[in-house]
């Protein structure tokens, strides 16, 4: 049975005209309610499962298969398809790099938000000089770097020219958007892209942001940043179409020399120039 609200509700996950049951609202609407909101708290919760998501950034084809560990000490390779993982011909990305933040835990992790923009150790990263670097950060939704962070990943990937070099991406535990900073400056970039689970709510348990800062060092303030957020699938900013607007970020902040409020969304632009992306992006 069909009623007023359900060709609006066909164009928003917000929830409109529950309806009434007496003096409450129906049941089947406060299981809904329920439901979403234990999800919303398992998304906090739930850790990122690092040799999955490796695992499945080798199968895309877009990075190479070793894996260092850094701070846990533990170095090898993921395996993939039952074989450990080794380098895809024509990969644009080197291997991942695991790092993890000073959270010693989840608990510390939602208790300490300061300890999640600092890194426990960046002495294995390497010093690139690279144009861009990636940071895939579980964040406050595992699960939607999980879900969402290779597809993505790739999508930028394939919006950058050819020319850009780029650092192998690092996956960045129990971390905040801060940790970035760091890890830029440790790779030596001159943007960082910082991709990040964000905070559950009661529609989307699995959104994720990313987060862009031109010539990343310790102790920038979030004012000198640019998000774009609400990527997931369905109902969100589609891979490609998230990828142009930070393409169009990236190519601004090269132009003005710096990112941040001073930046403003260049992704028309962007979208435009999208076939001959060398003359966007140089």
């Amino acid at each position: 049975m069909t009623d007023f609200w359900d060709e609006l509700r066909a164009t928003t996950q917000a929830r409109i005209g529950l309806g009434r049951a007496g003096d409450g609202m129906p049941t089947s609407r406060v299981l809904e309610f329920r439901l979403a909101h234990a999800v919303a708290r398992d998304a906090v919760h739930d850790p990122l499962d690092v040799d999955a998501l490796v695992g499945e950034l080798v199968r895309s084809g877009v990075c190479a298969g070793m894996k260092d560990d850094v701070g846990t000490g533990a170095v090898g390779p993921p395996v993939v398809d039952g074989e450990p993982g080794r380098a895809r011909p024509g990969a644009r990305l080197g291997a991942p790099v695991v790092v993890t933040s000073r959270a010693a835990n989840r608990a510390e992790y939602l208790r300490r938000p300061d300890r999640g923009r600092l890194p426990r150790d960046l002495s294995g990263l390497p010093s690139t000089g690279a144009d861009v670097g990636f940071v895939l950060a579980d964040g406050l939704s595992a699960r939607a770097l999980q879900t969402h962070g290779p597809a993505l990943l790739e999508a930028l990937v394939e919006v950058l020219p050819a020319t850009f070099t780029l650092a192998p991406p690092v996956i960045a535990t129990q971390a905040r958007v801060g940790l970035g900073d760091h890890i830029g400056a440790a790779l030596g970039v001159t943007t960082v892209l910082v991709l990040i689970g964000e905070r559950p709510g009661l529609s989307v348990a699995d959104s994720l942001g990313v987060y862009l800062t031109h010539h990343p060092e310790p102790g920038r303030p979030d004012s000198d940043r640019n998000c774009v957020s609400n990527i997931h699938s369905p109902g969100g900013l589609p891979y490609e179409a998230a990828a142009r607007v930070v393409g169009g970020l990236i190519a601004g902040a090269r132009q003005l020399g710096r990112s941040g409020v001073a930046l403003k969304d260049t992704s028309r632009e962007a979208a435009i120039v999208a076939s001959t992306p060398d003359a966007a992006l140089s």
